[in-house]
């Protein structure tokens, strides 16, 4: 299909998902393709799938039915976390041309260039433990903000996950290396970076996947190491930390961010319960004692801090107790808002094992008590910084007239726009 020249990206998912789809798309127009905004007609079509929730996988076949409407003679191409979990029932999918597992997404504009409209959906994909590379990834131009992968895959064998089998074993980019993708993006004015990975605090395995620490300078290589160095990256003003488990964010850490100017006074850590017996029917890694200790010490250090929490509702044998225990720890922990996420059974996962089974009704209830508790949470947050100045790094949409930013401490700023702003750090009374 060398005649084949516009392209248009969706993305489901994470911001490891993102980052990857951003990746894609500079490959791509390396390779002489034209990116197309994905509501407009274009020659191929990437979905770069998620599969930690149902609906992901719904969404998936809703955006395959809306291109087949909108421009039936285009090829459709699937590629991410869903792709590799369960590429034959994808290709059944009518209107999928090709389908991308783990270890060929980054080998996509071959794949792309060898289709021709009318063939079978072809599957180019392999077994989850055959993939070993890392492959670097950063969004830019599509969000002030960059998220810069770091670390993939995850070790954890937690009851409810498919991404160990989606994305396979914990693996790392070189802390040089990192730095080098720093320095290029702050060349092209990037203020803040994000640094993402599905496990990211296991930061340091080799990108064979093997589980050795890469050693640099007779020093072994870990998250805590990354963080200096990248602190030391001056044209870069700030830096967050995404989702981190309790387990590996260390004290070290929580110190050395406490101290910086570029570390951002927010983290995310996730929880999914409250309930230590639902932890250990989940294989988390970890007590609420031992979270409830980084949350007091991250306040201790930065009470201005923000902290985001991942939690899960519904999972197998959670009785209104279980649930009640939850929902009162994090009523006493001082955080600042919740990511609910409701329990959905996934294939080839422990937790399919466990009864008994929560009624999704029950589900959903208790889904919207929780997001109840968040927007109470954040709203407190807020306020309690109410007459502060803070810095805010606005971002560059236009939204009718309107412009977004956000505090150090990850407070959302709306204002008129300004285009003076925009990409630019600016001191803000909240």
């Amino acid at each position: 299909m060398a005649e084949s020249r516009t392209v248009a990206f969706h993305t489901l998912g994470c911001k490891l998902n993102f980052s990857e789809t951003s990746s894609l798309s500079r490959m791509l127009e390396q390779e002489g393709f034209e990116k197309k905004e994905f509501d407009d007609v274009a020659d191929v079509y990437v979905i770069n799938t998620c599969s930690v929730t149902d609906n992901a996988d719904k969404e998936c076949r809703q955006i395959v039915r809306r291109i087949q409407r909108k421009a039936p003679e285009s090829f459709v191409v699937i590629t991410g976390c869903y792709a590799q979990l369960k590429p034959k029932e994808i290709s059944a999918i009518p209107g999928v041309d090709l389908v991308l597992g783990a270890a060929e997404k980054f080998n996509i504009a071959r794949h792309i260039r060898e289709l021709a409209k009318g063939d079978p959906a072809k599957i180019c994909s392999c077994d989850i433990e055959q993939v070993s590379g890392f492959h670097s990834s950063w969004s830019v131009n599509d969000r002030t903000r960059t998220f810069l992968k770091v670390q993939d895959g995850c070790d954890y064998n937690c009851s409810f996950c498919t991404i160990p089998m989606a994305r396979g074993k914990s693996r790392s980019d070189s802390i040089s290396n990192v730095i080098r993708n720093a320095e290029e993006l702050a060349a092209n004015g990037v203020k803040e970076i994000v640094l993402t990975g599905v496990n990211l605090g296991d930061f340091g395995k080799g990108p064979d996947g093997a589980g050795v620490n890469i050693s640099i300078s007779g020093r072994e290589e870990n998250f805590f190491e990354l963080v200096k160095e990248l602190d030391k990256v001056k044209a870069i003003q700030r830096y967050r930390i995404s989702s981190i488990e309790p387990n590996l964010l260390t004290n070290e850490i929580i110190g050395f961010v406490a101290n910086s100017d570029k570390f951002m006074p927010h983290f995310h850590i996730p929880l999914q319960s409250g309930s230590n017996k639902m932890l250990g029917q989940m294989r988390r890694r970890y007590k609420r004692e031992l979270y409830a200790d980084r949350v007091k010490l991250i306040n201790t250090l930065m009470p201005h801090a923000a902290i985001g929490v991942d939690v899960i509702v519904g999972f197998p044998g959670e009785s209104d107790a279980d649930f009640k225990e939850t929902f009162d720890f994090l009523h006493s922990l001082d955080v600042s808002y919740l990511h609910v996420f409701t329990y959905s059974e996934r294939d080839n996962t422990h937790a399919l094992t466990l009864n008994p089974v929560v009624p999704m009704n029950v589900r959903h209830e208790r889904n919207k008590t929780l997001r109840n508790l968040s927007y109470m949470k954040m709203q407190y947050f807020t306020e309690q910084h109410a007459g502060q100045t803070r810095k805010v790094l606005f971002e560059h949409n236009d939204k009718n007239g309107m412009m977004e930013g956000y505090t150090d401490n990850y407070i959302r700023i709306t204002t008129p726009f300004r285009e003076e702003w925009v990409n630019n750090i600016v001191e803000w009374k909240i």
